[in-house]
């Protein structure tokens, strides 16, 4: 049977990959779920030997382009990032009685887990992530200006490097929250 989605081929690869938010609800609108992906991030760079090369975090998606060490795969980040995250964010979400969009988004994510077999409650994150396997210069250039200029073109920043959730500044070589592994 046919399997729906990308495949990751080789776990020790460099890969540009986009995590969505189900329906593409804007719940990186806050920083504080912003935070929570970066936690994420940083704590997978010390203890799942990922390097992070380049992302944005949008309002209702991320790119990455990352690589993992020896002993670990991709697949392992991919589950464990999306997996913590969104139990994160939804116990956020839930317990916070501030956010405004609570009642909605929750019935959101609800409705969309009813919709998969695999999920009990709550669906935060689009099964269906897009992986590329990065294989030239050339492509992962493309791919890191991609993403740089995502908050650009959706008008949130007239420099790419002014967008705080983007590693734009990393490359810039200006303030940074998180570290890269800068590809050039």
């Amino acid at each position: 049977m046919f399997k729906k989605g990308y495949v990751i081929r080789d776990q020790q690869a460099i890969y540009y990959m986009t995590f969505t938010v189900v329906g593409w609800i804007d719940v990186f609108s806050r920083q504080r779920y912003r935070d929570i992906v970066i936690e994420s991030l940083k704590y997978c760079q010390e203890h799942k030997g990922l390097h992070l090369h380049a992302y944005v975090i949008m309002s209702n998606h991320m790119h990455l382009i990352v690589s993992v060490d020896d002993g670990f795969t991709i697949s392992a980040f991919v589950r464990d990032c999306k997996k913590f995250t969104a139990k994160r964010i939804l116990e956020d979400i839930e317990s916070d009685n501030t956010e405004s969009r609570k009642e909605w988004m929750l019935h959101q994510f609800k409705y969309y887990a009813s919709r998969h077999s695999r999920n009990e409650h709550y669906q935060l994150w689009d099964h269906d992530s897009h992986f590329i396997e990065l294989f030239s210069p050339a492509v992962i250039q493309q791919k890191i200006d991609y993403i740089h200029q995502n908050p650009v073109r959706a008008g949130l920043t007239y420099r790419a490097e002014d967008y705080m959730y983007s590693s734009a500044s990393n490359y810039a070589e200006i303030d940074q929250i998180i570290d890269i592994d800068c590809l050039y």
